[in-house]
């Protein structure tokens, strides 16, 4: 029981380190608004600042461990009951947040599949380059042309979804498994698990739609 109950708290919070860093990741990438110059320096500072270097393998371990620790958990569950999360039962009524509740393994899985693609295209060619010494690409040139193919630019709004369901039931799940589930406070993580996760979608859609029409 107590392994349980270690397993779902380093669970959520690399959950929530994670979210952290998506915070992060798309306010750097918005500058891609400001034009070029301004999109440029962002990733020139991301890729040769010695703090963000160093942060890149602890951010690959926290995705490691959450996958890792949230297939654990999922299997243990649906062996004893068919819920995901602890929070999981509490979410019915709640329609997609009970629908995320259900799902989170699968929605992880398609994060997860999406973010393999994502690095394959963008980090290998940019961050990873100046890590090995060699020249990396413009990261504005790269994104805006990338981007700016509808199909690829549809299946990354699809991709900012599945995070949305993801977030807006993992964030307050999270800090409910850490202690804070007090009855007066969940109704207030809940909408701001909503509001969060909306801000989140809407910032990575932006950049999205402003590389397929401007």
């Amino acid at each position: 029981m107590a392994s349980s109950i270690v397993k779902k708290a380093i669970m959520s919070v690399t959950g929530l380190f994670l979210i952290l860093f998506l915070t992060l990741h798309v306010t750097a990438n918005l500058t891609i608004l400001a034009g070029p110059e301004a999109y440029r320096a962002v990733t020139e500072f991301m890729g040769t600042n010695p703090f963000i270097q160093m942060m890149v393998p602890v951010l690959a371990l926290g995705f490691i461990v959450h996958i890792g620790y949230s297939f654990i958990i999922t299997l243990r569950n649906r062996k004893m009951r068919p819920v995901a999360y602890a929070a999981g039962n509490r979410s019915r009524g709640l329609g997609t947040d009970y629908w995320a509740a259900r799902n989170m393994l699968v929605l992880g899985f398609i994060i997860l599949g999406f973010l393999i693609l994502h690095l394959s295209h963008f980090w290998t060619k940019m961050q990873w380059q100046q890590i090995l010494g060699g020249e990396a690409q413009d990261g504005y040139t790269l994104v805006k042309e990338y981007l700016s193919t509808p199909w690829i630019g549809a299946c990354y709004i699809l991709w900012f979804m599945s995070l949305w369901f993801h977030i807006n039931h993992g964030f307050w799940s999270a800090f409910q498994t850490l202690g804070l589930n007090n009855q007066n406070l969940l109704p207030v993580l809940r909408k701001v698990s909503f509001v969060y996760s909306t801000l989140l979608f809407a910032g990575f859609t932006l950049i999205v739609v402003w590389c397929l029409f401007f």
